[in-house]
């Protein structure tokens, strides 16, 4: 599952004889085939105990560093490795129509979700840092190649943001590793052993360099200022796979390696962690409701988005007098949020994309009345807006529900995140109002509607949303018993 787009990636790059139509058409074919073996991987998923691995593997790698290749799946990985599968295989549909150097672009998007899926199947530090830094070279040359406007310059600083925050990474890991008695950087060993716990001083210092680390990523109020124009100037498929999935790399850190290597700093950390989730949750959903441009408002409700995921994880971390089943319900939320996040907002990227590639810009001011037109746009345009704001029957509400109700016990003061919903609403019916509604004028007129290619590579995206808010019992089957793992290890 993680190396076919590899190996495929690297198959198109060295045959350039393939017809840059053939390309297209092999870049679909393994993304569909990768979503075939993870779907048959969520069928089979069953493992053997709480905190066990499925489809675990592990083989000699760098023995001396106690670095190994150890791959391996549980309730918090497999729901992201299925977001990641899903999201390729919808932008390599999307891009079906794609002129400009489509083998390449194929080779280039096939080589990033080999490295999203092995960050996220990872259970070696080193293995996930590989995979972390490699994901960030793929995501500046899709922004750099394919990119618009101001693209090289948006694209050097992901770079150098993202980079800068793997190194932060790189140093926390080595702490952990010298703290570990015997070093390891193995992720399971370093969760059962917890070496930190009984020196405070160095615990919270590799705290922090891991927070900044996966704060970046995410990316968080005050990291988040490399995200913007790195949307705005993306490709839409690119900006589909930086949202959708390269974003959860950060929050998924902070539930796979934070929380449980690091309990005590960790719970040490938590009031913190909760305050700059609400900064977030807040200051995305204001700056995003003041953007004309409906690139960058999407990518400002990222920021809100995942505050709320942050604020959920640092709930968790507040154990004294608070009920170990809330912060699971908060944990499981975080993770639900992260899949819900990831469908939703690519699907209104890509929706983004569409415009540009019809009229050349993102000023909603530039539109009116596109349903008229437009219906089959704005129909999944209104669906994926009323799926952003969290209306119940999308997998957003269930997210945020369990977000709240899982936190408020151990931490009244998220109730201050409460009007990130509100204003949040408000941005998006203002969007609707001024994409949709009223006499068709300026570019409106003459818009084309959906062609099938972006029908089936965006609709399925929005269905997905709908199946988890109605019927989530599915996917939070598969989250539940490993979120009650990591509570179990912050609580102890």
């Amino acid at each position: 599952m993680i190396f076919l787009p590899l190996a495929a990636a690297v198959v198109l790059a060295a045959a350039p004889g393939i017809a840059e139509r053939a390309a297209r058409w092999v870049w679909v074919g393994i993304t569909l085939t990768d979503l075939a073996l993870v779907v048959g991987m969520w069928v089979a998923f069953q493992p053997s105990g709480p905190g066990q691995l499925a489809f675990e593997e592990q083989l000699e790698w760098i023995p001396n560093v106690g670095s190994s290749y150890h791959i391996g799946l549980d309730g918090l990985s497999l729901p992201l490795v299925a977001l990641t599968a899903v999201i390729f295989t919808a932008c390599a549909i999307y891009e079906l129509r794609q002129e400009d150097r489509p083998r390449a672009q194929a080779a280039l998007f096939l080589f990033l979700q080999s490295t999203c899926l092995g960050l996220f199947a990872a259970q070696d530090l080193i293995l996930f840092f590989v995979f972390f830094d490699l994901s960030i070279v793929g995501m500046y040359f899709v922004i750099a190649g394919w990119g618009h406007g101001n693209a090289a310059r948006s694209a050097l600083k992901f770079f150098l943001y993202t980079f800068l925050g793997s190194l932060a990474l790189l140093l926390g890991f080595i702490g952990l590793f010298l703290a570990a008695e015997p070093h390891t950087f193995d992720m399971v060993e370093l969760a059962a052993a917890a070496p930190l716990q009984d020196n405070p001083i160095a615990g919270n210092l590799i705290m922090a360099a891991l927070v900044i680390g996966l704060a970046i990523k995410t990316p968080t109020f005050p990291f988040h200022t490399w995200l913007p124009p790195a949307h705005t100037d993306a490709p839409a498929a690119g900006s589909a796979v930086l949202a959708g999935v390269l974003l959860k790399m950060g929050t998924y850190g902070f539930v796979r390696i934070t929380m449980p290597m690091m309990p005590d700093a960790w719970r040490d950390w938590a009031w913190v962690i909760i305050a700059v989730g609400i900064v977030s949750v807040l200051y995305g959903a204001l700056v995003a409701l003041a953007q004309t441009d409906l690139k960058r408002m999407i990518a400002y409700t990222s920021v809100n988005h995942m505050g709320y995921v942050v604020l959920a994880v640092g709930a968790a971390g507040v154990v004294s007098g608070s009920d170990a089943v809330a912060r699971q319900v908060a944990v499981t939320g975080a993770v639900t949020q992260m899949v819900s996040h990831g469908l939703i907002t690519a699907a209104l990227f890509l929706l983004a994309g569409i415009l540009r590639d019809r009229a050349g810009t993102y000023a909603m001011d530039a539109y009116g009345g596109l349903a008229k037109p437009a219906p089959k746009y704005a129909a999944l345009f209104a669906v994926g807006a009323f799926a952003s704001l969290g209306l119940p029957g999308f997998s957003g509400f269930i997210a945020e529900f369990q977000i709240f109700a899982g936190s408020i016990g151990p931490a009244p003061v998220v109730l201050l995140a409460l009007p990130g919903i509100l204003i949040t609403a408000a941005l998006f019916l203002r969007a609707l109002q001024r994409l949709l509604t009223g006499e068709t004028r300026g570019k409106s007129v003459g818009f084309a509607d959906l062609r099938p290619t972006e029908m089936s590579s965006i609709a399925p995206l929005l269905l997905l949303a709908v199946v988890i808010g109605v019927f989530p019992r599915w996917l939070l089957d598969v989250i539940e018993p490993a979120a009650a793992v990591v509570v179990d290890l912050v609580g102890r």
